[in-house]
Parts: structure tokens; C-alpha cells; sequence
């Protein structure tokens, strides 16, 4: 099946980024490539991708940091991770740092792709702007605004925010919120609540009414109870 769309290929081995860079123009995919991560900061800046592909052990700045920046710019541009490291920790540190999927080298070209075919259909099948109550989340910029005033929830708050938006008024329950946020791998100690912490103190606490629920033994919704 051929695709369409704009890739940014971040990746300093040569071999992997041909084998690569081949196959997704193979699948119709147009592909710009950074060799390093100061590079591929650049391009992710100054142009719009549907997804970026990008490794972790780079050349000067690392793919961490080069996804952070990217973050922090507000480009909410769909993210794969590439690393050589499969530990549960370095996974948690690049979802934690703003990407979206986590592929680990050796890896199938096959799995690669449909990886990326998935970002990007929910990508663009959620591009409307979500909206509860006073608060709205633009989902291509990133923008969270609530009484007019933008927030700035980290970027895994965001995705559980989106998360809880895109549901609204239903409940989420826990097992749903963790795998939005981190996938197939959810971290053993109860992350999600202190995340959900630091949600509400940037969503509801400055603005005197809660939009976030828990439900006891249910999970968490957002909603205005005056819309209920």
C-alpha cells in the first residue's frame, strides 16, 4: 500500500538511515534527513512533517533533547523513537521527553512502517480542536487555554489531557490513560497519580472549579458540571 505525507529522518548510522530513507520513499513517503541531532532540530523547525523518525545516540545533541526542543517549540508533530537500548527506564526517559512510539533497533522495516502509518492517522483524525467547559486544546498547536490564559501542562500531562478531552463527559479508566501515555509500558509505580497531580495544579487549581474528576474505583473524566 502506497502512502503519502512528509517524513524527517534524524538517524547517524548511514546504513540504517539508506535502508530506511529506501523503504519509506518506496512506500510513497517523501523523506528529508538529518545526520545529526543539531541538524534535525533545524528541519524540524523551519518545515511541517507528518512524522519525524528519530534516533536516540546522535552526534552533539542527542534525541532526547532534540525531541524536548521540539516539544518546547509546540511542534506536536508525531514522533518514532529509534535507540539500541531496551531497558524499561530508557524507554519511560524518551516517552517522558515527548515521543510518541519507541522502535528498538534491530527492527523490521515492516513494523517500522506501520508504526508510522498509525501516528499518522491519529494524527489526523484528531486534529479538531477539543474543548470542555473554558478550557480547549488545539491538537495541532499544542495550545491549551483556559479563561484565556495559555497553560502549560508537561508534555505527558498533555497527552493525558487530550486523552480525557477527547472522551469527555465519559470515564477513563486507569489501564486506558496509562497506555495513551506510555504504551505497551506503563511504569510499575503509580506515575500516573503524581502526573494527574501536577495536571490538576496547572488546569484547575489557579481557576477556583475543577474540570478533572477521579471517579472512585472508575478511573478520571474531564467535564463542567454546569454542562452535565
Amino acid at each position: 500500500m502506497n502512502h503519502s505525507g512528509d517524513i524527517l529522518l534524524i538517524e547517524d548510522h548511514r546504513d540504517i538511515a539508506e535502508l530506511v530513507f529506501d523503504f519509506l520513499e518506496g512506500q510513497g513517503y517523501s523523506v528529508d534527513y538529518a545526520a545529526d541531532g543539531d541538524d534535525g532540530l533545524r528541519l524540524g523547525r523551519e518545515n511541517t512533517y507528518d512524522a519525524v523518525v528519530l534516533d536516540v545516540m546522535l552526534p552533539g545533541m542527542d534525541g532526547m533533547t532534540v525531541c524536548r526542543a521540539l516539544r518546547a517549540a509546540r511542534i506536536d508533530t508525531p514522533l518514532l523513537m529509534l535507540t539500541a537500548r531496551d531497558a524499561l527506564e530508557d524507554k519511560l526517559a524518551g516517552f517522558d521527553s515527548g515521543a510518541d512510539d519507541y522502535l528498538v533497533k534491530p527492527f523490521d522495516l515492516e513494523e517500522l512502517g506501520a508504526r508510522l502509518n498509525a501516528l499518522i492517522r491519529r494524527q489526523r483524525g484528531g486534529a479538531e480542536r477539543l474543548q470542555v467547559g473554558d478550557l480547549t486544546l488545539d491538537p495541532r498547536t499544542l495550545q491549551v487555554v483556559r479563561r484565556g490564559e495559555v497553560l502549560n501542562p508537561t508534555p505527558i500531562g498533555l497527552k493525558i489531557l487530550a486523552t480525557l478531552m477527547q472522551a469527555s463527559p465519559t470515564v477513563v479508566d486507569r489501564r486506558t490513560l496509562e497506555r495513551a501515555v506510555w504504551g505497551d509500558l506503563p511504569p510499575d509505580s503509580d506515575a500516573l497519580r503524581s502526573h494527574m497531580y501536577s495536571l490538576r495544579k496547572v488546569v484547575d487549581r489557579p481557576f477556583g472549579k475543577a474540570l478533572i474528576h477521579t471517579v472512585h474505583s472508575a478511573g478520571f473524566r474531564i467535564a463542567d458540571s454546569d454542562d452535565e
